[in-house]
């Protein structure tokens, strides 16, 4: 008789959190599937009905620390607030977040970037669909009149360039006293007020100098 959804849903709560415990102690690189399986208690074949693999484990390890942020960028691209503190808050509020994370377990969050960086393909499909939702804000900006001159895709390209100490958490971890949302602030404001396309410069014809 299969075991209610509730109880394997459990389990894998289970298995995650003695995951989070082994990567924080040895890293995320070092643990393998044997290592967890003894963690909670159950055979590694038992273990695999869980998670059929360490990618699959990453994977779910991955929509836990992006749940709450994906929630609040949806919510941001229809919200009814200006373009400007849209964009402002589509970076400030997940800046605020990271920071508390990191804060609580330094050690940890350090540990969910080696998780990442070993699994990438993995959160690829989240960096995406951030990207897809800030695209969607900085569209509506070019509606108000932004960005003039410029494709979105390169209006993308350039923004996620310029906000990297709000948003790539290795890099946080670095500047985490200067990704202030003070700063962010004025870094949106220049964004907005300064990024557009220039007219190239007309160069001066050469011609004939004589010396006084």
């Amino acid at each position: 008789m299969p075991r209610p959804e509730t109880d394997i849903e459990a389990t894998r709560i289970r298995i995650m959190d003695a995951a989070d415990r082994i990567i924080q102690e040895r890293g995320a690189i070092s643990f393998t599937m044997t290592d967890l399986a003894t963690a909670v208690g159950m055979s590694p074949s038992n273990l695999y009905r869980f998670f059929e693999s360490k990618d699959a484990l990453a994977e779910a390890m991955a929509g836990e620390w992006f749940a709450e942020l994906l929630v609040i960028m949806e919510g941001l691209v229809s919200a009814d607030m200006p373009v400007e503190e849209k964009l402002y808050q589509f970076f400030a509020k997940r800046v605020v977040i990271k920071r508390a994370r990191y804060e609580e377990d330094p050690e940890l969050f350090e540990s969910y970037m080696e998780l990442g960086d070993e699994h990438f393909e993995v959160i690829k499909g989240y960096v995406d669909l951030a990207d897809h939702y800030m695209a969607s804000i900085l569209a509506e900006a070019m509606e108000k009149g932004y960005f003039k001159g410029l494709e979105l895709d390169t209006v993308v390209s350039l923004v996620n360039t310029m906000v990297q100490p709000f948003c790539n958490p290795r890099l946080m971890m670095q500047m985490m006293h200067l990704a202030t949302e003070e700063r962010l602030r004025i870094v949106i404001g220049t964004i907005l007020n300064g990024m557009q396309a220039r007219e190239p410069q007309a160069r001066a014809k050469p011609g004939l100098h004589i010396a006084s």
